[in-house]
Formats: structure tokens, C-alpha cells, sequence
């Protein structure tokens, strides 16, 4: 495998990985445009343009667009999270052409229809009501909320139905021209790719992309708190939450390696002590997310009103047992899974590009497997411990959905976690 990089002089960063005997090509385009760079007005319209990049262009009909792609075998997609958005495919590698054409007509050649404008905005609006409709989804919607209230990272990535009822082309135009710049988007291939050409099909292909670097945004502030919102429902469903680490900090991976022993499969501890030992919930994991200046760790679980209590308190005492003694035995085996996650996205194109990209929005560069495997081994159980027991030590942020009268506040979360 050979991954090469090069910056146009639009300031668009290309990041290719040629993989000898695979037939198919991955594509995607990254662009620096998520829910944390809108501003109060445009709360969820990086979302919105990312579905009415699809509904036509200049040169295509929403139809015309699928069936370019689909009529070659190739699937297409496109993604809107907190700091980027993404449009990728997979095709095989003689369509890469085709590939680019499509996407670079989705982010240069989008008509914004008025019809299509507003038939879209229903389309939003169900689906804000499906994620309302759904406690184990809603649940995260509001801990980003309570964990960084008032701000543009802890809104809802869809938005809300009075804002995207609001949305017109003029919006959508200024926010493309503050966001969808060259210097501020990642082209990533991998599989069946040859550097030269895929640059050259780039270059030619969104030469219209504006030559702008997106401007900086302010950086966000952790709180913590506490959000419970009553309803009937078969279960009780709580989050707790805790200020992780930013995707660059020195103990990001430490951070990563703590979520996953305590809560990251079968032989977690929450899983172990919660679901195999007590019997108290079916689902119940850790996470920890990773911004470019922030992070969230914490804990989800879903349970019978009368066992939230116990819930809670037991995973506590798990997360802060675990920042005290955690044995090698339990990083070894996280550091084993995460090894087979990283060759696993190695040997899949549609999952190399995104880490690519990734790569170098966070570093300004890909990173090496073997670098990569490096930084893996070097956390120490040590490393771990600390940086488990310092997320805990920040502000928690309780949030449930149901019957929440026994799910202890945020001030009792604090308490039970002191003696860290």
C-alpha cells in the first residue's frame, strides 16, 4: 500500500492509497462543515445543505445523480457531524472519474431548487420527530446540550423544526461561501487509485471550489449539569457524562483505551457487573467522543424505572474502581481489539478514507500503521489510570428520559466519584 498527499494551490489537501489487487475505489470528499461552526440562525443547515446537495444540480436531476452511480454498480452517501461533513462512494476503480464528477457537481453544481427547497424541509422536520421519538437517540441529543449548553457544539446536528422551516438560498449560499472552502476540505481515495490521475481529476474537477480558508470559531466550554425529561415509557434511559479529551491531546489515546475497558464490549466491566452479574439493563456501553478541543466520556443505559438507582451507582462504582485498578490483562485486551480495528480499516477502502481524512483535518497528515501501532503500544497502564481518573473528576452531566425520579442528580453523581 502507498499513500501519497498533495496540496493544490486552492489550498485542497488530496490524500491517496493505492492497494495492489482491489478492484473497487473509495472516494470521498471532507469538508471543515458541521453543526459547531453555524450560528445561532443556521442551527442545522450544514445538515440540510448536505441533503440538498442530492436533490439536483446544474448538470443533474436528483434521479440523474443516483443512477450515474448506481448505473456503474457503485453506491453513494453523504454524512453531516459536529465538525464535518462527508460525500463518499464506492466504485470500482475504472468509475473513479464518474466518482469525482458526481461529487464535485454535489458541492460546486447544487441548483437549491425553491420546490425542492421546501418538499426537503419536510423531510428534516421527520425526521427531527423520529429522533424525538427515539429516547436512546434523544438521550445523547440532550447530554450534548447539558455538557456544553449554549453553544453551538452541544446543538442538535438536525436542527429544529422552526430553524430548518427558516432556511432560504441566500442562507444556504453564505453559509457555502464561509464553510465550503478549498483550504478547509479534505479529498481522500484508497483502493484501486493512482495518485497522479486522481490528482489530476481532482484538480480539474473543483476548480470552482472557492479559495477560501473557513475561519476560526470559539472553542468550547465543557459545564456539566443535568437534564431529566419525564416520560412513560418501558424503560428509564440515562447517560452519564464527563469532559473527555480533545482528538490532539497527549492522552486522547489513554482516554479511548479507559472508555473501552470499562465499557467498550462484552468483557467490559459495565458490562460484566450491570448486565452478566446483576441483570439490570441489555444495553449498556461506554464512549468517548473526540472534537478538535473538547471530548465526552461517559456511560449509557437502558433499564426498568425501579433499577435506575442501582444502575447508576453500580456503574460508578465501576468507572471509579477502574481508574484505581485496572489490570494489564484488561489493556492488553483492549489494545488487541483496537489493533484489528485499525487493520481492519486498512484492508477496507470505505473505511481508509475516512481515517485518512481524519488524519489530516486532526494532524496535517496520514498517519503510518506502524506509527499509529507505536502509539497504541506506548500507553501505559499508568497513562490510563490517570487520564481515566482525571475525566471523572470533571463536572458530570446526568441526563435521563422516563420515569427519572430515581436517577440521582448531577451534585449526588460528583459525590459518589469524590475520593478520586
Amino acid at each position: 500500500m502507498s499513500v501519497q498527499v498533495a496540496t493544490l494551490p486552492s489550498g485542497l489537501a488530496v490524500v491517496t492509497e493505492s492497494t495492489p489487487h482491489v478492484k473497487t475505489a473509495a472516494i470521498g470528499f471532507f469538508v471543515a462543515a458541521g453543526s459547531r461552526y453555524e450560528h445561532v440562525a443556521e442551527h442545522g443547515l450544514s445538515h440540510f445543505i448536505e441533503h440538498m446537495a442530492f436533490k439536483g444540480t446544474r448538470r443533474r436531476s436528483a434521479r440523474e445523480i443516483a443512477e450515474a452511480i448506481e448505473n456503474v454498480g457503485g453506491d453513494i452517501n453523504a454524512e453531516t457531524g459536529v465538525e464535518r461533513t462527508s460525500y463518499f462512494c464506492r466504485v470500482l476503480g475504472a468509475d473513479s472519474a464518474l466518482a469525482v464528477d458526481v461529487i464535485g457537481d454535489l458541492l460546486t453544481e447544487s441548483a437549491f431548487d425553491p420546490d425542492e427547497l421546501e418538499r426537503e424541509k419536510n423531510v428534516i422536520v421527520q425526521e427531527i420527530g423520529s429522533v424525538e421519538d427515539t429516547p436512546d437517540d434523544l438521550v445523547f441529543d440532550l447530554l450534548t446540550a447539558t455538557a456544553w449548553p449554549d453553544q453551538p457544539i452541544g446543538r442538535p446536528i438536525l436542527g429544529t423544526r422552526e430553524r430548518v422551516e427558516g432556511f432560504d438560498r441566500a442562507a444556504i449560499e453564505g453559509y457555502l461561501g464561509r464553510r465550503y472552502g478549498a483550504a478547509g476540505t479534505v479529498v481522500a481515495a484508497a483502493g484501486a487509485v493512482e495518485h497522479e490521475h486522481f490528482l489530476d481529476l481532482v484538480q480539474s474537477r473543483l476548480e470552482k471550489l472557492p479559495h477560501v480558508t473557513p475561519p476560526a470559531e470559539g472553542r468550547a466550554a465543557y459545564r456539566g449539569g443535568q437534564t431529566k425529561v419525564r416520560r412513560r415509557l418501558e424503560q428509564t434511559h440515562v447517560v452519564v457524562g464527563f469532559e473527555g479529551r480533545p482528538s490532539g491531546a497527549p492522552d486522547h489515546d489513554a482516554a479511548q483505551v479507559f472508555a473501552a475497558a470499562v465499557g467498550g464490549g462484552m468483557s467490559s466491566r459495565l458490562f460484566q457487573e450491570v448486565r452478566e452479574k446483576r441483570g439490570l439493563a441489555y444495553s449498556i456501553y461506554g464512549f468517548h467522543w473526540d472534537f478538535i478541543d473538547t471530548g465526552l466520556f461517559g456511560f449509557y443505559a437502558g433499564c426498568a424505572d425501579q433499577d435506575t438507582a442501582e444502575v447508576v451507582a453500580a456503574s460508578l462504582d465501576c468507572l471509579g474502581e477502574a481508574a484505581q485498578d485496572l489490570e494489564e490483562a484488561e489493556i492488553r485486551r483492549v489494545k488487541a481489539q483496537m489493533k484489528v480495528s485499525l487493520v481492519t480499516a486498512l484492508e477496507q477502502p470505505g473505511a481508509r478514507i475516512h481515517q485518512l481524512s481524519r488524519q489530516m483535518q486532526i494532524y496535517g497528515r496520514p498517519l503510518s500503521f506502524d506509527e499509529m501501532l507505536a502509539r497504541l503500544e506506548a500507553i501505559t497502564i499508568e497513562d490510563v489510570r490517570k487520564t481515566g481518573a482525571a475525566m471523572l473528576r470533571s463536572s458530570p452531566a446526568v441526563v435521563a428520559i422516563g420515569a427519572t425520579g430515581k436517577v440521582p442528580g448531577h451534585a449526588k453523581v460528583a459525590c459518589a466519584l469524590k475520593g478520586l
